[in-house]
């Protein structure tokens, strides 16, 4: 095991990854920029370097400044989280160059699925079941077309390199489709530096949903079941479940063993996230992320297996410490994420927050890096805590939901409580009766 973690992240998931070290007896050392000289993680660890001022480039995603954080506190791996530099195949390779180990998969494993061309043959090669669509990244207009007419209208361009909904437009016909193709070319490039763009077939209403995964890294690999991620705006997740509404248990271990033997067989290691779109009975992969999921609570609360004790053991050379067969689910778990947003318009509310209270009670869980009196900076993403609530079924989850949501307090700033609310008393989300789009025309209603 261990002797030292460095955790390159902050807010929430800086908190959660320390709280997992002390419990297996692991002494932290945390990163900060000077914004965030305050934050909790800070206070709470064994030792805090300081990175950098407030620009992620200049601090979380300054990797010779966490290399030299490392070496000048002798810790002997490093825990990226999520975001900033949990994906970047250089960093995990500076750091095995350094002796220090990466909490996650290998950087050439990063690397294939980091490329959403080169991720969807690797997922086609190990049998998981892809989106109809090209070959690789689209060289010209007529290629476009051609790859459209082959798989039908309406088609959906997507960047290589992408994420997060940027680089991405659909097209109902072949008219829409040089105007699409442009657009998302021209996208990609300014996002990623990298123009390459692919083509699949547009599903009109999927679910999306996510597996997740571990392996070992020797050939073994493991499911924890899905989450329902479908809840959406903008191609950014709001609202998770687990299970999903939508799946019944043949169909979660048909995919689940799907994807379990799949990254047995590239013999990956740590925690990963298959991605599908779910349509009509059918699974199709969209990508892999190569990390902890924001949403991994929602699986602990449903199996009882700690995530992150489990990406640590992994990396330390532990292996797993479940086979498939003792991997249980138990009950029903949702998360909202909590931002500090306008809840209408999603405007960014940074600020001072004056009053910070949590729910509690059974199968209620708060993942918070916040506090009263501490001052939201500006620079990073706006999400400021997690609500996670479990229960025996998707009813006394919703109900314990709607009680939790009415005794959470955050004064000072906006947030986007008013938002879930709402939808905790909306017949379709009672219902578990949506679909990627839902959101944003319940939302577009509303206005």
């Amino acid at each position: 095991m261990f002797q030292k973690v460095l955790i390159a992240n902050r807010g929430e998931i800086a908190l959660r990854v320390l709280r997992a070290c002390k419990e297996l007896g692991i002494q932290t050392v945390v990163v900060h920029s000077t914004a965030d000289s305050d934050a909790m993680h800070v206070r709470l660890a064994d030792e805090s370097v300081c990175i950098g001022p407030p620009p992620s480039r200049e601090s979380y995603l300054n990797i010779h400044q966490i290399v030299a954080a490392c070496e000048i506190t002798g810790a002997d791996a490093v825990h990226p989280g999520y975001g900033f530099l949990s994906e970047n195949a250089k960093f995990a390779d500076i750091l095995a160059a350094h002796n220090i180990t990466f909490i996650g998969p290998s950087g050439d494993h990063i690397r294939i699925m980091g490329d959403k061309i080169e991720a969807k043959r690797t997922a086609k090669r190990l049998g998981i079941p892809v989106v109809p669509g090209s070959d690789g990244a689209i060289s010209d207009e007529k290629e476009a077309k051609r790859v459209a007419a082959e798989i039908g209208y309406p088609v959906i361009i997507k960047a290589s390199a992408g994420g997060g909904g940027r680089g991405m437009k659909v097209a109902r016909s072949e008219a829409d489709l040089e105007v699409a193709l442009q657009t998302a070319r021209s996208e990609a490039g300014a996002a990623f530096g990298d123009d390459a763009v692919y083509i699949e077939k547009f599903l009109e209403k999927p679910r999306h949903i996510e597996l997740q995964v571990f392996g070992d890294g020797a050939g073994r690999g493991v499911h924890f079941g899905e989450r329902d991620c479908s809840l959406q705006r903008r191609h950014q997740k709001v609202w998770e479940e687990a299970n999903s509404p939508a799946l019944n248990s043949e169909e979660r271990a048909r995919i689940g063993g799907i994807c379990a033997k799949a990254i047995a067989d590239l013999g990956y290691s740590g925690a990963g996230t298959i991605e599908f779109l779910y349509e009509n009975g059918e699974f199709y992969f969209i990508e892999m992320n190569t990390r902890l999921q924001v949403e991994h609570p929602v699986t602990e609360a449903i199996t009882g297996i700690d995530l992150v004790h489990e990406q640590i053991r992994v990396a330390s050379g532990g292996g797993l410490s479940v086979r498939q067969e003792d991997i249980k689910f138990n009950g029903h778990a949702i998360e909202c994420r909590i931002n500090a947003e306008d809840p209408r318009t999603f405007t960014p509310s940074p600020g001072t927050i004056t009053h910070f209270h949590t729910p509690g009670g059974l199968g209620v869980r708060v993942d918070s890096g916040v506090y009263s009196g501490y001052r939201i900076p500006p620079y990073y993403d706006s999400l400021i805590g997690k609500l996670i609530v479990h229960g025996r079924n998707r009813v006394e989850c919703m109900m314990r939901l709607r009680r939790a949501l009415d005794e959470f307090v955050v004064d000072g700033i906006k947030t986007t409580l008013p938002l879930f609310r709402d939808l905790v008393g909306n017949p379709d989300i009672a219902n578990g009766d949506y679909d990627i789009h839902w959101l944003e025309k319940y939302l577009a209603e509303d206005d």
